[in-house]
């Protein structure tokens, strides 16, 4: 009688290989959640809106934008972070998640995801309204100097990046602010045009509108040239003081998630990346396209990670 051993272990061999492609295959069988950990109107929402409306053509089942405000962020990470590691829950992430961590908020780092993909970097700025009596960087210097602890700069939240932008300029600059959170950006930059602050750090892609719409003044960037579209705003770095702050977002998955799924929206992203529609959009909305696959952006949040803990301890963020 002929033997089927080899043809049994070519079976076996096959079997073996089914799951991981049929995973592959079906993956996803339900609609991905995309969650935002801010309130809906600001950047990281639109930036969502914007992700999910270019993978619709992409994905078998389209993607739904998920806002989970709270806790400076901490509320929607962990709520990616601790769910299932089945690729069924993406995170956009940006660079607060480094920053909220050392303010002692909630549980959940970047150490807990795998970064999939930047797909914007835009510098912050230090704004303010129009009709505001400083109308150089120069003059606003001068003032805070002279007023120390007496200038309102809203930000986007406690332990946003905006927030310690705004401490690392008065530690700079040798003076001190008082920093104004509110929920999100969008009400930042109202509290600039109401009157109620008298400037904000937030990104300037946020408020780049008011600006052009001359109710808001930009007086400085905070990158390290000058920025795109700004010609004219001087850089912090050109007056002397080194403060270079960026408010990138990308989209991360949770650390377990299976290299199948990674590989999946790494693909995903990168396709999103190349529309012509996509970058369009991106740009409408004040942001710049800056498309990092997985290892570079990796690579540039650990950077960013090891300069603000460096950082940290001379800010005294902890105490405010």
């Amino acid at each position: 009688m002929k033997s089927f051993a080899p043809f049994a272990l070519a079976l076996s061999c096959l079997a073996a290989l089914v799951p991981a492609v049929s995973v592959a295959e079906a993956y996803p069988t339900k609609p991905v959640e995309i969650v935002v950990a801010y309130p809906p109107g600001g950047g990281s929402d639109m930036t969502a809106r914007t992700i999910a409306d270019a993978a619709r053509p992409l994905m078998s089942i389209p993607p739904l934008v998920i806002n989970r405000p709270g806790a400076s962020g901490s509320i929607g990470w962990a709520y990616v972070a601790t769910g299932a590691p089945d690729g069924y829950r993406v995170i956009v992430v940006t660079p607060e998640i480094l920053v909220v961590p050392l303010m002692g908020i909630g549980k959940t780092t970047v150490q807990d995801f795998q970064p999939i993909a930047r797909f914007s970097d835009d510098p912050l700025s230090l704004t303010v309204r129009a009709d505001a009596p400083w109308k150089t960087i120069d003059e606003f210097i001068a003032y805070a100097k002279a007023h120390p602890g007496e200038v309102t700069i809203s930000n986007a939240g406690n332990g946003t990046l905006s927030h310690i932008a705004t401490a690392a300029m008065g530690d700079k600059l040798g003076t001190a602010f008082q920093p104004v959170p509110y929920q999100g950006t969008t009400p930042a930059v109202m509290g600039v045009l109401t009157g109620d602050v008298m400037a904000t750090t937030i990104p300037n892609a946020e408020l780049r509108e008011h600006v052009k719409a001359g109710k808001m003044r930009t007086l400085a960037v905070m990158s390290e040239k000058a920025a795109p579209g700004m010609d004219g705003i001087p850089t912090f770095k050109e007056k002397g003081y080194d403060l270079q702050f960026s408010g990138w977002r990308g989209i991360a998955l949770p650390k377990a998630a299976p290299k199948e799924v990674v590989d999946y929206w790494r693909d995903v992203a990168r396709r999103i990346s190349e529309s012509p529609a996509f970058r369009t959009t991106v740009i409408k909305q004040n942001l710049t396209p800056a498309f990092a696959d997985a290892p570079e952006f990796t690579a540039a949040i650990a950077k960013q990670d090891d300069s603000f803990k460096k950082m940290w301890p001379g800010l005294k963020l902890d105490k405010q």
